[in-house]
């Protein structure tokens, strides 16, 4: 069985990329509703503060800080997923197996995530706007501001962004990392 390596830090800042077992669904914006309750759900048990989040049809990228004296950041998004999955019609629910059946998977997401902790104000400001701008990336929209599943709208009223955020994004943002 692999070794997987987490960087396990209490307090720590991390950025997430968490994906649908099947990339073609889009599940995530079509029940963006039964989503958004599960994140509370997830909140409420669970606490952390969201630095940002989009949500794309079949993945999301989020940046969480845990509580100062808290390093799991794998139970809340082991949570996170199976809130969501309950919540879901039976016809979303993916293709059972033993091994899925085993752990009490429903097939819908990828087992695994990715998540790299974030070191420093430059690294979280890459990463921040990597978020962002990925529904432009990927073809959704032809700006940030107009992809309506990310706190950039929280974000341009706190005076962090300006609304019109996005129009001229440097390279280095748009390949911070291969999805």
């Amino acid at each position: 069985m692999p070794n997987y390596r987490r960087d396990f830090v209490q307090g720590g800042v991390y950025f997430f990329t968490i994906a649908l077992q099947d990339r073609t669904k889009d599940f995530l914006v079509r029940y963006i509703d039964k989503l958004r309750e599960a994140y509370q759900e997830t909140l409420y048990h669970y606490p952390f503060e969201t630095i940002a989040i989009c949500i794309l049809p079949e993945h999301l990228h989020l940046i969480m800080q845990l509580p100062e004296k808290d390093n799991n950041f794998s139970r809340r998004i082991q949570v996170l997923k199976t809130n969501f999955s309950k919540r879901l019609p039976k016809e979303c629910q993916g293709n059972f197996n033993q091994s899925r059946e085993k752990r009490g998977e429903l097939g819908i997401w990828q087992r695994r995530f990715w998540e790299h902790r974030i070191k420093d104000d430059e690294d979280l400001s890459k990463h921040i706007d990597y978020i962002y701008y990925n529904p432009v990336k990927h073809g959704y929209v032809q700006n940030v501001k107009s992809w309506l599943y990310s706190s950039f709208h929280r974000d341009v009223e706190k005076g962090i962004f300006e609304k019109d955020w996005g129009s001229n994004i440097p390279i280095r943002i748009q390949n911070l990392y291969q999805e």
